[in-house]
């Protein structure tokens, strides 16, 4: 039943998406914004799931669904009520419009990430019968390999599913101590990555010192509650929900969509302690690191960190071109632009407040700066990635 917007009623619809992650909880407020905007709507929310809402579903007799791993041939659900699918456990929903995922730009994304690390040894965790998961690691084997460096893959001996716990953490613990080390894992969700980290501690491996990690979703309680906490790549689940509902919108409307599907971008990744290497086999270049890295806020020459490294300029930059494909200046800009990211999503400073805390003269030399590094002005850049910090003012 497909609501007319000539009748004075709101149009109802029915959200089956659970919020004990904050990947829900991000479509969900995503969602809640458009409404604002261009409702009023009436929702029902059952985070449980359909068995739970079946009991009401056709006394209720929504307008619209949005939910997970929607299934056309679902008898309860009325045929002729528009939906979107939330394509956790499948890539896509055949004739369906679904949110999925860019698997390619988040691998890609936590590659860059391990690189900058100084990694030159990779490895990826992530579940064999998931073909979101098994997209992020064709591309993140890719990527690696057209820097010239080879993945090993992990592997259990027998189908994933029908594993525990209890039974894949020792083929997980094996797999682990053979890796040669240092080496840099991407896992494919934080759930994945926080069991690499408890199966590291049962193998013996320290991370970072020994293997750098990082996962996707950047679930602030996975990440924070792991130990150490965990590097994560972001997903603008925000944007994705708020995309959602304008699709719901002009399917309850009874016009068509261009498009099946309604992809999840990755924003960045969030370093965090599981990442914090630096796996370069030249002594002096992870001392012009280090010296680069321990306060990003101060604004420093080459030559300063030629003079930490105890080397010169010119043999500085050629020893750190030759372990890292990168400029010592390159360096330098790209650490600080990662900090003021940062502080742009997560703080509340201004940006005149935050160039005046890393010694930028003016707006126009920290505008200018950030811009030339990162391709896009800082209030454009906090207005696209900083939505959690703008829904509090």
């Amino acid at each position: 039943m497909r609501y007319d917007t000539r009748v004075n009623r709101f149009p109802r619809v029915l959200l089956l998406v659970e919020s004990s992650r904050s990947s829900g909880r991000e479509l969900l407020r995503g969602i809640a914004e458009y409404a604002k905007l261009h409702g009023p709507w009436s929702f029902c929310w059952e985070p449980r799931g359909l068995e739970t809402a079946v009991p009401r579903l056709r006394q209720w007799r929504p307008d619209g669904i949005i939910m997970r791993d929607f299934n056309p041939q679902d008898e309860t659900i009325p045929a002729e009520v528009p939906a979107v699918s939330v394509g956790h456990s499948r890539d896509q929903v055949p004739g369906v419009v679904s949110i999925v995922s860019s698997s390619e730009a988040i691998a890609d994304i936590a590659a860059n990430h391990l690189f900058d690390c100084g990694l030159r040894r990779f490895s990826y965790c992530g579940y064999d019968d998931k073909p979101w998961s098994v997209r992020r690691q064709k591309q993140f084997v890719s990527r690696v390999n057209s820097a010239g460096y080879a993945v090993s893959e992990y592997r259990p001996a027998c189908d994933p599913a029908s594993l525990t716990w209890d039974q894949e953490l020792p083929q997980l613990v094996e797999w682990l101590r053979s890796l040669e080390k240092p080496v840099g894992l991407m896992a494919c969700n934080d759930d994945r990555a926080q069991q690499v980290s408890e199966a590291c501690k049962v193998a013996g491996i320290r991370v970072p010192d020994e293997l750098a990690l990082i996962g996707v979703d950047n679930d602030q309680l996975v990440c924070e509650f792991s130990d150490p906490p965990l590097s994560s790549v972001e997903l603008d689940f925000h944007r994705s929900g708020f995309e959602a509902a304008n699709v719901l919108h002009l399917l309850m409307s009874g016009q068509r969509v261009e498009s099946l599907t309604i992809p999840v971008d990755p924003t960045r990744a969030v370093a965090r302690r599981s990442t914090e290497i630096l796996a370069v086999d030249d002594r002096a270049v992870g001392r012009a690191l280090s010296y680069i890295r321990q306060d990003p806020r101060r604004p420093i020459r080459v030559d300063e960190v030629a003079r930490a490294a105890a080397l010169s300029r010119r043999v500085l930059e050629k020893r750190f071109r030759a372990c890292l494909g990168r400029s010592v200046m390159h360096e330098i800009r790209r650490v600080r632009t990662d900090h003021i990211a940062r502080l742009l999503v997560e703080t509340e400073l201004t940006v005149q407040q935050i160039g005046s805390e890393m010694g930028f003269s003016g707006i126009e030399h920290i505008a200018r700066y950030f811009r030339e590094e990162k391709g896009i002005s800082p209030l454009a850049y906090r207005r696209k990635h900083g939505h959690r910090l703008l829904d509090r003012g």
